[in-house]
């Protein structure tokens, strides 16, 4: 069964929505634990206020990627046994945990879509990335390329240098960044030009947002909610993650540089 089916996602944000709007009842005065990844931080922490005022829940958020190695990945905080009742993340690693049977299958919800974003040092000057072929100059130019071991750096390490072709020309002058936020790197004068999802690029001081990297070699990235298994205020999860898909949260998600998904 697709776990992404339209129709068990409807009726799990048909019932979301139910619980949201008798949450006070059912779950006030909970801490729900959310275990988010960088792209969507912007946007929840933006919109907690809201939701905690409206139910009196208290939403505690710990950080950490959707994938890699660190200690600090959601996977693996959850794979040694932390708690948390919520998962925000990139959709294709929330699907390994729904899997893995560690996030319940018919609360996956899509939130918002990313797309990948070019930042250098703030006051730096600003390569042309507005077609493939200028794009390709620029990092052929840059003494350093930084990017994240999320899913925008996994892709542009596999996937984005070969498809323009100068793989082997930036190997040596590229770095992946494990558990730090690109921008921070970039703003540090550590890397010349880094990439990261546009979301996750804006809070940062200390830097200049050149843009979206081009279409033709764009992967925009869908990040997801889910309830964990275990979790122990599973209704205020689905509270939750049924506000955050509702209408009254998409400008708050939109003004960070993502675009909601609307849901019917």
């Amino acid at each position: 069964m697709d776990i992404r089916a339209t129709g068990s996602r409807s009726a799990f944000l048909a019932a979301a929505a139910a619980l949201f709007l008798s949450q006070t009842a059912i779950a006030g005065a909970e801490t729900v634990r959310v275990m988010i990844s960088g792209g969507f931080s912007a946007a929840l922490r933006d919109l907690a206020p809201a939701y905690q005022q409206q139910t009196g829940d208290t939403l505690e958020i710990i950080s950490g990627p959707s994938m890699g190695t660190t200690a600090q990945a959601i996977p693996n905080r959850l794979g040694r046994g932390e708690q948390a009742d919520v998962v925000i993340m990139v959709g294709y690693a929330l699907d390994g945990l729904i899997k893995a049977g560690t996030v319940a299958a018919d609360s996956r919800v899509d939130l918002a879509r990313s797309p990948i974003a070019m930042a250098v040092r703030a006051g730096a000057p600003k390569p042309d990335i507005s077609t493939v072929d200028r794009f390709k100059q620029a990092l052929l130019n840059a003494r350093s390329i930084a990017y994240s071991d999320s899913a925008s750096g996994v892709y542009i390490q596999n996937e984005m240098f070969a498809k323009l072709g100068i793989a082997d020309a930036v190997r040596a002058k590229s770095a992946m960044i494990p558990a730090t936020p690109v921008g921070e790197v970039v703003a540090r004068g550590d890397a010349e030009i880094g990439f990261q999802q546009l979301s996750e690029l804006r809070p940062v001081h200390g830097i200049d947002i050149v843009g979206v990297i081009p279409a033709e070699v764009q992967k925009i990235t869908v990040f997801a909610g889910g309830v964990v298994a275990n979790a122990q205020h599973g209704a205020s999860a689905r509270a939750l993650l049924a506000f955050l898909a509702s209408p009254a949260a998409a400008p708050g998600i939109a003004k960070t540089g993502l675009e909601p998904i609307p849901h019917r």
